[in-house]
């Protein structure tokens, strides 16, 4: 009878060992796309900021590929509010996510403790 028991421990370990693996993968990932943004944010912040001090007759060109077109400062003013926005909006997604990986770690985690434990009491 200890053979079912350890084959069926030995294989919930391993599904454990897989899901921590990959939901490790998954929050360096996210981690690593929540620091792009924060940096892309920032980027669009201090931009921001440089052309809000300049006049309202100032020619500003927006980069598309390998060229520039030229756009009004409160159309540049608007793409880099709404480019924070959106990277504000995609780190609260992520972090979310990442919240959601680690707490189902967690329970799986607890439910092979729980397991283990209703083991040695039988």
């Amino acid at each position: 009878m200890a053979a079912p028991v350890d084959l069926e421990l030995k294989k919930a370990f391993g599904e454990l060992q897989a899901k921590m693996i990959d939901t490790q993968q998954k929050v360096k990932l996210s981690d690593l796309q929540i620091e792009q943004l924060s940096r892309m944010k920032k980027h669009a912040n201090l931009t921001h900021a440089e052309i809000t001090s300049l006049p309202n007759s100032t020619r500003m060109y927006e980069g598309a590929g390998r060229m520039f077109i030229l756009q009004s400062k409160d159309e540049i003013a608007n793409q880099l509010l709404e480019k924070q926005k959106t990277a504000d909006e995609k780190i609260k997604e992520l972090e979310q996510k990442k919240t959601y990986l680690e707490r189902s770690v967690k329970d799986a985690e607890d439910n092979i403790r729980e397991m283990l434990l209703s083991r040695r009491t039988h």
